[in-house]
């Protein structure tokens, strides 16, 4: 049995197929059709709804997701908002008003996913969230839309409702008059166990029902496992869901730096990466959408085992390690060590990441990370650089160079690293790096590149580093800069 609210109403469902999305659970069983059927995978954006959760405060926090490929038992506990819980009566909610006004819609498919898209935006701004607050300029609104594709308008119209929100009255929904319904929430079950379906809160009770239930598949974002039902037709017969897992969730701090939990959203880790490390929260940007990165996880990122996976490279440069716990117990490993062979890991049976080890940025030391895809945004790389590295007298030291994108594995060059060990960044050394790639590597080929483009692209990423370090270029021109 499942309990949430939707739109300020009690729901309760029972007998859902472990598989059930979102998406079917409101259009097939709730007959609620205001949100659309895209494309089934998470990049189209036309069928955004709005979740909210209790947080600390004893408020609601909601964030943004694509309703296709999150699964329905994770509302448990949740309050969910669709495109049909927005207006009170005829007057409309300040997102639809502008939105007709600009003109913003055309055929009116895709447009409510853009309307939940903004109604969190807007949320999130009209409760002084300070991940809300930075200004409405061209790369916010491209991170609050970047997932919603629109194939009539263009965005102009768009954008320009988004920068007028704040001339309408604030026309609340009628749920939000009721006082309680945060308190309501809060004190739903965030605890499910269901034929097929299972959703613990801490690691011993996940220890528990992985020993019950050993073929079980984990899922925390889903952003990727859910594909597999969306794509492929397939039924899970059990899922474990790891999203609530209370020491899954933690960022604990160490002087040396974070063990970062495997279910932590990339959401929450973009404050802590914009201090810490710089590039490495530029790439995020780029990392899916706004509605993946919200439910997307880091350890969902590296069990995946994608050679094109965003994070790994990085990852790798920085010289992660994973926590793995199973029925033998806890051990650490170097992420290097994880990856053994296209989509193969080191887990033993029954294991699973527990957290990621990032270190804390020595002073001196430096990273660039550089992501190719065919679009900007929401897109998957075709290939990805990430650098790490010190330069003390002149010459560069501590070099690692991880590649996504070349290989079956995300990788370490390691002969492009030495070959730039010890030397100054000059073109000699580099020429030596980039010939070294070819050792290194021998690429894929598939419909994201040529084996001979991602060869290419590789080593003019190295050239570009060359480029930033005999430059200084203290700012981005090009890759994950906003052009308008």
């Amino acid at each position: 049995m499942i309990e949430f609210y939707l739109n300020g109403e009690a729901q309760r469902c029972a007998s859902l197929a472990p598989e059930t999305s979102v998406l079917e659970l409101l259009r097939t069983v709730l007959q609620r059709t205001g949100t659309k059927e895209g494309c089934a995978s998470g990049d189209c954006g036309a069928c955004t709804v709005a979740i909210g959760m209790p947080d600390q405060a004893g408020g609601l926090r909601y964030h943004s997701t694509n309703a296709c490929i999150t699964p329905a038992h994770q509302l448990q506990g949740c309050h969910l908002v669709t495109v049909e819980g927005l207006a009170r009566g005829d007057a409309l909610h300040p997102v639809q008003a502008a939105m007709v006004d600009c003109h913003a819609s055309q055929c009116g498919f895709c447009t409510p996913g853009i309307v939940m898209s903004l109604f969190t935006l807007h949320e999130g701004r009209r409760e002084g969230r300070r991940d809300a607050l930075a200004p409405l300029d061209d790369a916010r609104l491209e991170a609050t839309l970047g997932g919603n594709l629109c194939r009539c308008t263009g965005y102009r119209p768009i954008r320009d409702a988004a920068r007028r929100l704040d001339r309408y009255p604030d026309v609340r929904p009628p749920w939000a008059d009721d006082a309680a319904l945060a308190d309501n929430v809060a004190a739903l079950s965030d605890e499910l166990e269901s034929d097929g379906y299972a959703m613990p809160r801490t690691l011993a009770a996940l220890h528990d029902v992985r020993r019950q239930r050993p073929r079980a598949r984990l899922v925390a974002g889903a952003t990727d496992l859910w594909l597999e039902t969306t794509q492929r037709l397939e039924a899970f017969e059990d899922v474990i869901d790891i999203s609530r897992v209370a020491e899954l969730q933690a960022i604990d701090e160490t002087p040396d730096g974070w063990w970062i939990g495997a279910s932590v959203a990339y959401t929450r880790l973009e404050p802590l990466l914009e201090t810490a490390y710089p590039a490495f929260a530029r790439m995020l940007q780029r990392l899916g959408s706004a509605q993946i990165r919200n439910r997307g996880t880091l350890g969902g990122n590296i069990a995946n085992a994608s050679p094109i996976g965003d994070t790994p490279p990085v990852l790798l440069a920085l010289g992660a390690r994973l926590a793995l716990e199973g029925p033998d117990g806890a051990r650490e490993l170097p992420l290097e060590a994880f990856f053994l062979d296209y989509k193969r890991t080191a887990l033993a049976p029954g294991e699973f990441i527990r957290a990621i080890f990032l270190p804390r940025p020595a002073g001196d030391r430096r990273l660039e990370v550089w992501k190719l895809s065919k679009r900007r945004e929401d897109d998957i790389s075709a290939v990805l650089g990430a650098f790490a590295w010190q330069e003390q007298a002149g010459r560069l030291h501590g070099v690692r160079l991880a590649f996504g994108g070349m290989a079956a594995t995300p990788r370490r060059a390691e002969a492009a690293e030495a070959a730039l060990e010890g030397q100054p960044p000059d073109a000699a050394a580099f020429d030596a790096a980039r010939q070294a790639l070819a050792r290194d590597f021998q690429p894929l080929d598939d419909v994201r590149g040529s084996a001979a483009y991602r060869q290419l692209a590789a080593a003019n990423l190295l050239e570009r580093l060359r480029l930033t370090l005999t430059h200084h270029s203290p700012r981005e021109v090009c890759l994950d800069a906003y052009a308008h």
